[in-house]
């Protein structure tokens, strides 16, 4: 699926979490993503040492676009885009 959600708590810096255990692998290397799974937690997440803007500059670079963004406690997050051509 061509979106991706991604937050941040509410720093300048990172480290920025990028997808889920279930995110685009090659999206994910391309970030320079590494998979983690925090103490506790039965899911795993990608996370990058870049901030928000980087991420943004990134993705914006291979075709996705910023959907919507919003805070949620002292989380950023942003949902993100890229239309892809689908054969019919």
């Amino acid at each position: 699926m061509p979106t991706i959600f991604y937050r941040i708590e509410i720093r300048e810096t990172g480290p920025t979490m990028v997808g889920d255990e279930y995110s685009d692998p090659a999206i994910m290397n391309y970030l320079g993503a590494r998979k983690t799974t925090m103490l506790g937690n039965n899911f795993s997440e990608y996370h990058v040492d870049d901030s928000p803007r980087l991420v943004l500059d990134k993705l914006e670079k291979i075709g996705f676009r910023v959907v919507t963004m919003t805070g949620v406690g002292q989380t950023l997050v942003w949902c993100m885009y890229k239309e892809t051509d689908y054969i019919t």
